[in-house]
């Protein structure tokens, strides 16, 4: 059995046991390390717990222009959240 989860903007197929890295998820939906989550199309319950948070690879950008004395440099590491998927209903 699978379910469709919507979490940070992106739409994730999922079973059970399965271990996802999603955008980082706020400390209201997260109690005593278990997070509930809804499928989009089945209306089913997804439970998943809360392995680790932490922060991904920075990813630089630069930004040049010839001949125009331009340059810059900026850095972003994106937060994430790992869980994992426990129960389906």
């Amino acid at each position: 059995m699978f379910a469709v989860i919507k979490t940070g903007g992106k739409q994730y197929k999922v079973e059970e046991g399965d271990v996802l890295k999603v955008e980082k998820i706020d400390a209201e939906s997260v109690k005593e390390n278990k997070v509930e989550l809804e499928d989009l199309f089945g209306g089913k319950k997804v439970t998943a717990a809360l392995i680790s948070e932490g922060k991904g690879k920075k990813v630089e950008v630069f930004k040049f222009h010839s001949k125009k004395r331009y340059k810059r440099q900026l850095g972003h590491r994106q937060l994430f959240s790992e869980i994992k998927i426990e129960k389906i209903v």
